[in-house]
């Protein structure tokens, strides 16, 4: 596993990390279909599904979590990252998209923050791999939390 998954701050991606690798098991990877919303309930306001589309390769936003929507400037789900400039090929989301699924490995990143809410300063995020036949990613399941300008204040 990333050393860098030892660095996460955030208690709710801390839970995100863990759930996953409950359900993935001695998988590499867990399915789509493993994930219960019932199970994730504590979690839920803050994930975003991602389906990988191949052939050109594009990532769809499948299901977004209220709280990620609520920092969103415009609705994004069924859209593609290639809808938008800010998140084109190049872009730090696509790179660690695209790591994720070549890797096949959980990536955690920061970024700062850029959204509408003056409060925050920076995006914590771990991104996950899922995949139907467990080899080839066709779902990035990703847990975000937003921190606040006042350490220690992140969005519950």
């Amino acid at each position: 596993m990333d050393s860098a998954l030892t660095d996460i701050n955030s208690p709710k991606l801390q839970q995100a990390l863990a759930y996953w690798n409950e359900k993935r098991g001695r998988r590499p990877m867990p399915a789509r279909a493993d994930l219960d919303p019932m199970e994730m309930i504590p979690i839920l306001p803050h994930v975003i599904l991602l389906d990988v589309l191949r052939d050109p390769l594009d990532f769809r936003y499948r299901l977004i979590g209220t709280l990620v929507e609520d920092h969103m400037s415009a609705p994004y789900t069924g859209r593609r990252f290639s809808e938008f400039e800010g998140q084109r090929q190049g872009s730090r989301l696509w790179t660690c998209s695209e790591r994720v699924l070549n890797e096949k490995q959980p990536v955690r990143s920061d970024i700062p923050y850029i959204g509408p809410m003056s409060d925050f300063t920076t995006i914590e995020d771990i991104m996950m791999p899922l995949s139907s036949d467990g080899e080839s990613v066709d779902v990035i399941f990703i847990a975000v939390e937003y921190i606040r300008k006042h350490a220690g204040q992140d969005v519950a």
